[in-house]
């Protein structure tokens, strides 16, 4: 009887891990993809390959290179792209919080852990319901999603160097599509459409008057004016 408990204890964690694989793999394949649109836009930026492919080994942060490399695209300077594409690489350093003490890596682990910690591995690890089933879906997404989009950013920057320019393709359009496509679904609240609506009237309308990748810093303010914002009125509905 003893065994047989044990038994079926082993096939439940069997297909619970399964299944954590499943998913992880999907996420990480569906978007490793994306790293071929970096590939393109980062070449047509004027970027070089070993620049391009050094940006996905290093940073591995989807957002902040396409931010870095449109900023370069736009004509700004090294320090403005790079600023922004620090601001957006900030929520990783949060999401670094709760993954340390829901994984409870050994010390030795971490630092080479800490490089996977994106929108991507926090999601799916998050999402377990247990620490095991989070080490794996943080582990298999990590390195499925890494090897990939690394690979494709490899293939995108030489297909975008074979076919030489890329705004007659009209391949300078992929980034952007592609980071629209990303942030579309984490926007569920009224709160966050208004702060990426106000960041888009924020960008495009100092884009005209500020140097390039300036009015990209410049949008970020719409978060803290929407919050504060709606801190005032709910704060008044609350004295009603």
């Amino acid at each position: 009887m003893a065994d047989r408990t044990v038994l079926r204890d082993a096939e439940t964690v069997g297909k619970a891990d399964r299944a954590v694989v499943r998913d992880a793999l999907g996420v990480g394949v569906a978007v490793g993809l994306s790293g071929f649109a970096f590939g393109v836009t980062s070449a047509g930026s004027g970027l070089t390959l070993m620049q391009t492919c050094a940006l996905s080994l290093l940073v591995f942060t989807g957002a902040s290179q396409f931010a870095l490399v449109g900023a370069v695209a736009a004509g700004g300077g090294p320090f403005t792209a790079a600023a922004g594409a620090f601001f957006l690489g900030v929520r990783n350093a949060f999401y670094g919080l709760r993954l340390s003490q829901l994984l409870a890596l050994p010390r030795a682990v971490r630092p080479f852990a800490a490089h996977w910690v994106i929108d991507e591995t926090a999601a799916v690890a998050l999402a377990q319901p247990t620490r095991r089933g989070a080490r794996i879906g943080f582990l298999v997404t990590g390195l499925s999603l890494y090897v990939l989009w690394n690979l494709t950013t490899l293939l995108g920057a030489l297909g975008a160097e074979a076919m030489g320019d890329t705004d007659a393709w009209g391949l300078d359009a992929a980034g952007p599509a592609v980071f629209l496509a990303l942030l579309a679904p984490m926007l569920k609240s009224g709160t966050e459409r208004a702060v990426a609506g106000l960041a888009v009237l924020l960008g495009l309308g100092l884009l005209p008057v500020l140097p390039a990748g300036v009015p990209v810093l410049m949008a970020a303010l719409a978060a803290p004016v929407v919050l504060w914002a709606d801190g005032r009125r709910k704060g008044q509905g609350d004295e009603r």
